[in-house]
């Protein structure tokens, strides 16, 4: 499946710039949500922003019930439950309780849907407390709205809003070329490797006379790694960089289809993540390429998604399995996540929530975006209170990238963009083997925070998450307080490894 890719938030420009009159949104309360009709996916569109703008979120499971209905109609016919009593997103052994709440589940949408049980049901999570089911019934949605044990109700193949934006509103957030670097963004250092410019700004090279990540092994969540990447490969260990691991794994089937199962491997075919891989754990060698934060970290990468855009029924789930898989993986002390999306997805919310039950320290994006969409704030999952968000600055002061989200749910800041060339940001590793690009975004400052973490975490071994993260509090421009839209700001990577 090819679909169009974006930046974090590009997604959201669909709201802003649909065909028709923005001011014809749709109420909650209207009169419209008592009427039976399909709704088009235009008026399904202008629903979602209203409540984006009003309230920051979609709460699916209150929205009219012909609304969710046709959602759902929309996005092929799949309805994502979440079961149990609130906050109750994972059981390892299901309960009586939990039994009994999704039999009940089953029962209502097979005598809703007038068909069998067997055939209603499409998917039930043995972790989360979440199933999908097939739903063509307004009736169904009706019903399932006034049921007990219900925690949310999602149409999670929903997806078609991405095709009001127009040609002049996308932004590439895949790149598998290279770039030339400009010699003033980098240093060289021993054996031969290039410092990027923001390193010393957060004192990352000074924190590495107390650690290199060592030990540590930090997860990443994202569109895979290069099979042409050697240096995140075979030469994973190399000059510096020695004694450690690289495993990548896949959990993404790329398909339009629900119903697919043909996981699509772990190989990176939009860039993305293998830029991330690189500003996490880019090996310390002599061929003239940008080192990583935490250079002899281990690396446990997953291909949960297609793109940083978690708009696909397939890329929602692959998140959410990825999560999982890091969650029981007791190797993993970090878990990097540089993808999101405007509102919050029940699945991988559930997810996150087991990850962080199993003690992993995750890290989020804040978001990055354009200016048809700077109305709006952090994203998911860097809203949540389970992760920590960070967002990138330019070189001149508390100023955001160009295109960075920023806001109260703020905890960290990343210098990764000069703020006389907007350019030139943070140099990586590319795509293939010997090129270079440079990346930035939200996306950078979190992959780079997570090799500070893994610093950190590294030269305090017994530390627990919590107490790594008040190393990183203690570490920021602005603590023991909090900037209302950079958190505790700047970290200073020496400072929090002393």
């Amino acid at each position: 499946m090819k679909k169009i890719t974006f930046l974090i938030t590009i997604l959201i420009l669909v709201f802003s710039c649909s065909k028709e009159n923005p001011d014809e949104i749709i109420e909650p309360n209207s009169d419209f949500s008592e009427s039976q009709k399909l709704l088009t996916i235009s008026e399904v569109n202008k629903y979602i922003q209203t409540e984006l703008k009003e309230k920051g979120d979609v709460n699916w499971t209150k929205a009219p019930a012909v609304v969710l209905w046709s959602a759902v109609m929309h996005g092929g016919e799949v309805l994502s439950i979440g079961y149990g009593e609130k906050g109750e997103s994972f059981s390892v052994q299901k309960s009586a309780r939990l039994v009994n709440a999704l039999d009940n589940i089953y029962e209502i949408v097979a005598s809703a849907e007038g068909v069998k049980k067997t055939s209603s049901v499409l998917s039930a999570d043995e972790i989360l407390n979440v199933t999908d089911v097939k739903v063509t019934h307004l009736e169904t949605i009706i019903a399932l709205q006034e049921t007990d044990q219900i925690r949310y109700l999602e149409p999670i193949g929903y997806g078609s809003y991405l095709q009001e934006a127009t040609p002049q509103q996308k932004s590439a957030g895949c790149s598998t070329g290279g770039q030339t670097i400009h010699s003033g963004d980098y240093r060289v250092i021993s054996p031969n490797a290039r410092v990027p410019w923001n390193f010393d700004l957060h004192k990352i090279p000074q924190a590495w006379n107390y650690s290199t990540g060592s030990g540590i092994t930090v997860g990443l969540i994202d569109t895979g790694i290069s099979a042409n990447q050697s240096l995140l490969g075979s030469g994973f260990n190399d000059g510096a960089s020695n004694g450690r691991s690289i495993q990548r794994y896949g959990t993404f089937i790329d398909s339009p289809w629900w119903w697919s199962d043909n996981v699509d491997g772990p190989n990176d075919r939009c860039g993305h993540g293998t830029t991330m891989a690189a500003a996490i754990s880019s090996p310390r060698n002599n061929d003239f390429m940008p080192v990583g934060v935490a250079y002899n970290c281990n690396l446990i990468s997953y291909r949960g998604t297609e793109d940083v855009v978690l708009n696909d029924y397939h890329e929602r789930k692959g998140v959410s399995n990825a999560l999982k898989g890091l969650g029981n993986n007791s190797r993993v002390k970090i878990i990097s996540m540089s993808i999101g999306y405007p509102w919050s997805i029940g699945n991988v919310k559930d997810a996150v929530r087991y990850a962080y039950g199993k003690g992993k320290l995750i890290i989020a994006a804040g978001g990055t975006s354009t200016i048809f969409t700077n109305w709006y704030g952090v994203i998911f999952p860097a809203t949540m209170s389970e992760t920590i968000a960070v967002t990138g600055l330019k070189d001149n002061g508390y100023n955001s990238c160009g295109n960075c989200h920023d806001g109260n749910k703020i905890d960290f800041t990343i210098v990764m963009e000069r703020a006389g060339d907007s350019n030139r940001k943070m140099p990586t590793l590319g795509f293939n083997t010997g090129t270079q690009v440079y990346v930035g975004g939200s996306s950078i400052a979190t992959a780079t925070t997570a090799g500070i973490a893994a610093l950190v975490w590294a030269r305090n071994p017994s530390m627990t998450r919590n107490q790594v993260l008040d190393k990183l509090k203690k570490a920021g421009d602005f603590y023991p307080n909090r900037n209302s839209k950079y958190g505790y700001g700047n970290i200073d990577a020496l400072k929090a490894v002393q």
